[in-house]
């Protein structure tokens, strides 16, 4: 059931918690501390959008069967419900790449959650932004001048831009799925997977657990960047040492690797903790460097964030027993599951992020009507309840997620460190 968590308080935190309360369709049920549970399909770093971070794009796997036909043109201007309020939902459905399978499972997961919210008062507006900025930028002033409310999506980091600065002008927020936090802003809202979450869940655990020197190996691509600069801060304040910190062109791990192998390698390392925020595309060559440079894990405790829960990465060998931060997938697979039921395809991993943003909007305009959709409401502290877990958006446009730790064993990923039930407001 959807809902507010539970440590809301006063007048703002207890209206949200009715609104929530009655919506009954973010589906928590059974999703929080997962165990065992296979890995869901996980996007991989094929990007139609240089600039966007990995997690993104809405790409599945080389060898994952394609999610269904692209969205053709036909579908631009198409509404789905029939409610008074009007929200946009701007996806590059002809985008190029694969931009355009993200579209269609994150229009699919917008079609099911208000089908799922009875009664809803909403009328979406999907409108193509071609996975152009320019393209977002005329969708968004479409879709305002049809009376949106509320814009969700695009995807994008610069068809975020875009769209965020048509919203602006004309007093209206915006809720995205970029995860380029260079994008977010107040009234522009990213409900997206970052690595800085993750990267802090990773390290305050890995802390916990008695680590105190971390060396990191991070791929020069723009979502390495970002999760290095959050690892060190991330280190300094629970106090852990930064014993080195490479980084190497993606697909190209050896001589970053040559360099730190006496920090990493050997009976007696330098750091008990070797962080490597790579995916299922990279990974491989790295663990290959690793294992000529001598690496134990068991010596070395490996870390990662959410680009690991996928099998491609969980069956190496040389990252057994390593840990990584990512949302609880019980929630995912509950998901998908009465997705397959309707669609009779999979989705995308970021479908519930489509499911998520739409059923949050449905709520909040079954009680306050057009008037909900306000920077107040939808930075409640508390947060919000969803397929994913708990999260919530900060007042700069991030968002806060509850994320489990993840241990890789046999093959797979077992949760070790479940995720928080509730988000306490102010932290």
């Amino acid at each position: 059931m959807a809902r507010l968590s539970n440590d809301a308080a006063g007048g703002l935190g207890a209206r949200a918690a009715w609104i929530l309360a009655i919506a009954g369709s973010l589906a928590l049920s059974g999703c929080i501390g997962s165990e065992a549970l296979s890995p869901p399909r996980k996007v991989s770093q094929a990007q139609p959008e240089p600039v966007e971070p990995a997690y993104a794009d809405g790409v599945t796997p080389p060898d994952a069967p394609m999610q269904g036909a692209p969205l053709g043109p036909a579908m631009a201007g198409a509404t789905i419900g029939n409610g008074p309020i009007k929200v946009a939902l701007i996806l590059p459905m002809t985008g190029g790449g694969q931009g355009a399978v993200a579209a269609q499972s994150m229009r699919n997961a917008a079609e099911l959650a208000l089908g799922e919210f009875q009664g809803s008062d909403l009328t979406l507006l999907v409108k193509d932004d071609g996975g152009t900025p320019e393209g977002a930028q005329a969708a968004a002033q479409e879709a305002l001048s049809e009376g949106a409310e509320l814009i969700i999506g695009p995807l994008f980091a610069g068809s975020v831009r875009a769209a965020g600065q048509v919203a602006r002008q004309r007093g209206k927020p915006v809720i995205a799925f970029s995860t380029d936090a260079s994008v977010a802003s107040q009234g522009v809202y990213l409900l997206s997977f970052l690595v800085q979450e993750e990267v802090e869940r990773i390290v305050s655990f890995a802390a916990t657990q008695g680590r105190r020197s971390v060396a990191a190996l991070i791929p020069e691509t723009q979502y390495g960047r970002v999760a290095g600069a959050r690892l060190q801060q991330a280190a300094a304040q629970q106090g852990i040492r930064i014993a080195a910190l490479e980084y190497y062109p993606p697909g190209q791990p050896h001589t970053a690797v040559q360099r730190m192998a006496a920090v990493i390698g050997g009976p007696a390392p330098q750091a008990d903790a070797l962080f490597i925020p790579e995916g299922g595309d990279g990974l491989p060559a790295v663990a290959q460097a690793l294992q000529t440079a001598g690496f134990d894990p068991l010596r070395v405790k490996p870390l990662g964030t959410g680009l690991w829960d996928e099998p491609r990465v969980t069956a190496l060998p040389i990252l057994q027993g390593g840990w990584f931060a990512a949302p609880d997938k019980r929630g995912f697979a509950a998901f998908a599951e009465r997705y397959r039921a309707r669609f009779n395809v999979d989705p995308i991993r970021l479908a519930t992020l489509s499911y998520d943003a739409v059923t949050l909007a449905a709520a909040l305009a079954r009680m306050q009507g057009a008037q909900a959709f306000t920077d107040g409401m939808l930075t409640n502290p508390a947060g919000f309840a969803g397929a994913d877990g708990v999260f919530r958006f900060n007042p700069d446009g991030t968002n806060d997620r509850a994320l489990t730790v993840q241990e890789i064993r046999g093959g797979s990923a077992v949760a070790i460190s479940g995720a928080p039930r509730t988000l306490v407001a102010g932290n």
